[in-house]
């Protein structure tokens, strides 16, 4: 089954795009070193995928009929367009790479699910105000929280380092859950691959993107949008956890990246919107609608040149 070579490809680019997210504002806060978040990342996205990833799987497989060829198509088309958002450091949604190819497929084909694409709509724009308002809610509990056990600032710094160790952890295994289904989503049906066979290859490839590729765009969303210190950073990784978990349990699959932005900005908004850097949000806000155009445009493309030779 060579046509998977794209799907691998796309796993990596998530990782490398949207799996850093989840130890991102914890490594720019320097509570983390890079390759500590990366190998626990690596390490709880593939036991998210695997134990986890199963729902999503179904929302792809409904959304648009594909066969080999036109997954292949699906998985390199996105891959594509998310390397391109990746190079230029900007922190895209997958699901909406994905989601936007195989509508293309499923225009070819003359086959598109509106009521399932709604769903999805729906939960694209739920998932950053969601994780916005975990965050502003999280920011006062686990503050009076932590409040509560006066600490010293030696056991406070220990406190929320282990905090930040554990909310990643789980943010890790929740985009595995959720995300799995991005890379190998298109490849489940008949004569292609079985839910637990494409949970375990998507997960593989997006631990190896957070493994080689991760580094700038952790940067770009723990640095870039808002300055955290090591507190804010614990609750941008919890509320983004808890969030995109919700989702995968729907069958959803969501945007890691969205979550973690809706998070950041509403530490923003606690600390004042100033804080806020609107160049790097206003940037953030062009790629997310870019994407899925893109994604449609080029896989469609990519359909009328496979089928002008006989390959569709």
């Amino acid at each position: 089954m060579w046509q998977l070579v794209s799907s691998i490809y796309l796993g990596w680019a998530l990782g490398a795009n949207d799996a850093s997210n989840v130890f991102g504002t914890a490594v720019a806060s320097r509570m983390l070193r890079f390759w500590t978040a990366a190998v626990l990342a690596a390490v709880f996205i593939l036991l998210g995928a695997v134990l986890g990833g199963a729902a999503g799987m179904e929302t792809y497989r409904d959304l648009s009929k594909t066969t080999l060829n036109t997954a292949f198509i699906v998985g390199l088309m996105s891959a594509f367009t998310v390397t391109v958002m990746t190079w230029k450091q900007l922190p895209v949604s997958t699901s909406q790479a994905v989601v936007g190819a195989l509508i293309a497929v499923g225009v070819w084909h003359g086959d598109v699910q509106l009521g399932i694409l709604g769903k999805v709509v729906i939960c694209w724009v739920g998932t950053p105000i969601g994780a916005m308002i975990l965050a502003l809610v999280l920011y006062m509990l686990v503050g009076w929280g932590l409040n509560a056990l006066h600490l010293n600032m030696f056991r406070y710094d220990q406190v929320v380092r282990w905090g930040l160790v554990v909310a990643g952890c789980y943010g890790a295994y929740a985009l595995g859950a959720n995300n799995v289904a991005n890379v190998t989503g298109a490849f489940v049906g008949e004569g292609m691959l079985g839910v637990q066979g494409a949970c375990l290859i998507g997960g593989l490839s997006i631990a190896l993107g957070v493994l080689t590729y991760s580094r700038g765009v952790m940067l770009t969303v723990g640095k870039g949008l808002v300055k955290l210190d090591a507190f804010s950073a614990l609750v941008v990784i919890l509320s983004e956890g808890l969030t995109v978990h919700i989702y995968a349990m729907v069958g959803v699959p969501v945007s890691t990246s969205q979550a973690v932005v809706g998070g950041v900005l509403g530490i923003g908004i606690v600390k004042g919107v100033r804080t806020v850097n609107k160049k790097v949000l206003v940037n953030i806000l062009l790629a997310w609608l870019s994407t899925p155009v893109i994604a449609f445009g080029i896989t469609y493309v990519g359909c009328l040149v496979a089928g002008r030779f006989g390959w569709l």
